[in-house]
């Protein structure tokens, strides 16, 4: 059952990288003077489902949640003495 642990945790080293490079892909969320001037309200905010960004952010929430999966079954099988 040591194996299981192993691809487990190759699976998590690799969800966490993936997680890492789409983090560092997104664009920043500045609502600096955009907000007060009226800069929000642009072609880009209404068509930002559409967008790369919007796309990561999925990306972001899918390999998070695959990360905290992954945590949870090794604790899980860490404290059963599984692995």
């Amino acid at each position: 059952m040591a194996v299981l642990g192993y691809i487990l945790g190759a699976v998590l080293i690799i969800a966490s990288i993936v997680m890492i490079m789409v983090i560092i892909l997104q664009e920043g969320n500045q609502q600096g003077i955009g907000v007060v001037s009226g800069g929000a309200d642009s072609f880009f905010s209404k068509n930002k489902a559409r967008t790369l960004d919007a796309v990561l952010a999925k990306v972001t929430k899918w390999f998070a949640a695959l990360f905290v999966a992954i945590v949870l079954v090794l604790n899980a099988l860490a404290n059963f003495d599984v692995i």
